[in-house]
């Protein structure tokens, strides 16, 4: 009933209801702290019988009761599409949020979060697709070294427009879709240029953001088109995070970092076992070995691009 979503106090009243025992909070926390070994299990599993060729993180905040004070954590997400197409929710880890901590904490806590997934055996890292976390490219960059980053989209959108004049928005929103959306990096080049020039003098800020995040934002237009879609955004985690806000919501205020690990891990195998292939990955494994027999001949980057 907990992981489900029912608040301790109507635990209370519904085993009253059905079973005619009465369940004390402290007793229904000792209960659930059963699931422990469980979420344990699953958060540390091994994942090197995989690749992993994209990884997609996220954070949630949250709140938790800690040293008589309430503060704000993060819950770090990393899930991942498997060599075969698959969905997986990889690993979560509970942190300080980003307005409690440094820019080096941050970082820190990103580089972390990779260290412990590679030695869990996380391998074949393509592509990883995330909002503009601080320090989190840094960690990409040393950890997966000849993997791209992959912008949030969406959130980079409203990073664009939120500094662009309100009369101005539309337009520069449907410019910006045509940039996202281009066949390929040279045509989001252009497209760039041309938004730049349209805007520069009525939104100057918008377009410095933008120049600024352009080859981060575009990085998805190197792989194969039908790839692109999925993940260009964080949006594949938007029913994952509603199910966690959901629950978290009835909690509002974890009593420390185990329960909210404990709670939190439980939903996430549940609400991705769907069985179902998330993307075909017989394109994209063709291509890579296409991308390394030209590199074999020598061809230059630009004929690695995917269209």
């Amino acid at each position: 009933m907990v992981v489900q979503g029912v608040s301790t106090r109507k635990v209370e009243a519904i085993t009253v209801e059905l079973c005619g025992a009465e369940f004390s909070k402290s007793t229904v926390s000792a209960l659930c702290s059963g699931l422990d070994p469980l979420v344990s299990a699953w958060n540390e599993r091994d994942l090197s019988p995989r690749k992993y060729p994209f990884l997609i993180v996220d954070a949630l905040v949250i709140r938790v009761r800690e040293d008589g004070r309430v503060r704000q954590c993060s819950a770090l997400i990393a899930s991942g599409v498997n060599e075969e197409g698959y969905r997986e929710v990889l690993g979560l880890q509970i942190g300080d949020s980003e307005s409690e901590a440094s820019h080096d904490a941050q970082a820190h806590q990103r580089s972390e979060l990779f260290v412990w997934l590679k030695k869990r055996g996380l391998n074949g890292v393509d592509l990883v697709t995330s909002d503009d976390h601080a320090g989190l490219v840094a960690a990409v960059k040393k950890q997966f070294q000849g993997a791209s980053w992959q912008r949030c989209q969406t959130h980079f959108s409203r990073n664009v427009l939120d500094v662009a004049p309100e009369k101005e928005r539309a337009a520069l929103k449907a410019r910006l879709h045509r940039i996202f959306w281009a066949a390929d990096p040279d045509e989001a080049r252009r497209e760039l240029v041309e938004t730049v020039s349209l805007f520069s003098a009525t939104a100057a800020k918008a377009m410095d953001r933008l120049e600024a995040g352009f080859e981060d934002v575009t990085a998805v237009l190197s792989l194969p088109e039908r790839y692109r879609k999925r993940l260009r955004t964080t949006n594949g985690m938007e029913r994952l995070n509603e199910e966690m806000r959901r629950r978290e919501r009835v909690i509002r205020i974890f009593p420390n970092r185990a329960s909210a690990g404990r709670l939190l891990g439980a939903l996430h195998d549940e609400c991705w076992s769907t069985g179902k292939v998330y993307l075909d990955m017989t394109e994209y494994w063709q291509w890579r070995e296409a991308q390394q027999q030209a590199r074999e001949k020598g061809a230059p980057e630009s004929a690695l691009i995917a269209v």
